[in-house]
C-alpha cells in the first residue's frame, strides 16, 4: 500500500511539472505562429491532455470491456467541466468570445448529444436493438473528427482570443518550444498514468465494479492532465487556452478515442443509464449558460460554484449506487 501511495504521489508531481512545461511551450508556439492560444488549447494542449483517456479506453476495447472504455471517456468529460472548469472559473472568471459562442461551445454541445443519441438510442428513443456504438458509427465519428480539426484552424481568428497581457513575455524558438511541449506531455502522460495504475491498484482491493472505477478513479486521473494545464493556464492569466484544453479535450474524447475504440470493437452501453447521460448532456449545456446569464459571456463564479454542486451531487449518487 505504502508504495502505491509513493507511485501515484510521484506521478502527480510530473503531471503538475508537465502542465508548466507544455504551457510555456505552446504559448510561445501559438504567437510564433500567429495561431490563437484558443486553437492551440483546442488542439494540440486538447488533445495531448487527453492521451491516457486514449491509452486506458482503447486497452478496454482490445480487452473487449466497454464499461471501462465508455465510462473512461464519460467520466472524463463530465469531471473536465463540471470540476476542472469548475475550479477554474472560481479561481479566476473566463471570459467567452464571440468565437467560443459562435463555434466552439455549439460543437462541444452537438457533439455530446450526437454521443447520445448514438450510444442510449434504444433507451431514449426505443430504436435498435441495444444502445451503442457500432463500427460505422466508429467511422462516423472518425471523419466528424478530422472535419473538426481542419475547420478549427480554418475558422481561426487569432486576434479574437488572444490575450494582450501575456505578449510581453519571453517567446522562445520553435525548435525549444516543441522540444518544451513534448517533455511536457511525456510528464503528463507518464504522470498521469503511474497515479491512474496506483489508484485502481487500491480501488481492485475494495472490490468495486468496472463501470465505478471507470467514471471515478480512471475518469480522475487521466484528467490529471487538464486539471493540472488548466491550473497552470488560469494562473498564467491564460483562461482561453484552459477553455480550449477542456473543450478540446471533450470534443477528442468522444470523436477520436469512442470512434476508434468503436471501430475495434463495438461499444456496448449496457453499463451507462440516464443519470449518466443526462449528468453529460448538463456539462455541456452548462458552458453555454455563462453566455447569457450573471456576467453575459463569462463562466463567472457561480457558474463555477453551480457545476461543482453537480458533481458533488453526482458523485454522492455514484457511491449511493454502490
Amino acid at each position: 500500500m505504502i508504495q502505491q501511495v509513493v507511485i501515484l504521489i510521484l506521478g502527480l508531481l510530473m503531471v503538475v511539472l508537465g502542465a508548466n512545461v507544455l504551457i510555456e511551450g505552446s504559448s510561445s508556439i501559438a504567437r510564433k505562429l500567429s495561431v490563437s492560444e484558443f486553437v492551440i488549447g483546442f488542439t494540440i494542449v486538447g488533445f495531448g491532455t487527453s492521451l491516457p483517456e486514449l491509452v486506458v479506453s482503447v486497452t478496454g476495447a482490445l480487452q473487449g470491456n466497454s464499461d471501462i472504455a465508455i465510462g473512461n471517456v464519460v467520466g472524463s468529460n463530465i469531471f473536465n467541466v463540471l470540476f476542472i472548469l469548475a475550479l477554474s472559473a472560481l479561481f479566476s472568471p473566463i471570459a467567452i468570445t464571440r468565437t467560443n459562442r459562435k463555434r466552439d461551445i455549439p460543437i462541444v454541445i452537438i457533439t455530446t448529444f450526437l454521443l447520445i443519441f448514438m450510444g442510449m438510442s434504444k433507451t431514449i428513443f426505443g430504436l435498435g436493438a441495444m444502445d451503442g456504438l457500432s463500427r460505422i458509427e466508429g467511422v462516423i465519428f472518425l471523419l466528424l473528427f478530422v472535419f473538426y480539426v481542419i475547420y478549427s484552424f480554418v475558422s481561426d481568428k487569432p486576434g479574437e482570443s488572444e490575450e494582450d497581457v501575456e505578449e510581453a513575455k519571453k517567446l522562445y524558438p520553435i525548435w525549444t518550444a516543441v522540444i518544451m511541449v513534448l517533455a511536457g506531455l511525456a510528464c503528463l502522460i507518464f504522470g498521469g498514468r503511474f497515479f491512474v495504475n496506483s489508484a485502481v491498484a487500491i480501488a481492485r482491493m475494495l472490490n468495486v465494479s468496472d463501470k465505478f472505477i471507470a467514471v471515478t478513479i480512471l475518469a480522475v486521473g487521466t484528467s490529471l492532465p487538464e486539471l493540472a494545464t488548466n491550473i497552470v493556464a488560469i494562473t498564467k492569466h491564460r483562461s482561453q487556452m484552459a477553455l480550449g484544453n477542456i473543450l478540446g479535450s471533450n470534443v477528442f474524447n468522444i470523436l477520436f478515442i469512442l470512434g476508434v475504440s468503436a471501430v475495434i470493437t463495438p461499444m456496448s452501453f449496457a453499463g451507462m443509464n440516464l443519470v449518466d447521460m443526462g449528468v453529460l448532456a448538463f456539462s455541456s449545456l452548462i458552458i453555454l449558460f455563462g453566455v447569457y446569464t450573471g456576467k453575459r459571456n463569462t463562466i463567472d463564479r457561480t457558474d463555477g460554484a453551480i457545476m461543482l454542486f453537480t458533481y458533488i451531487a453526482y458523485m454522492v449518487w455514484l457511491f449511493i449506487k454502490l
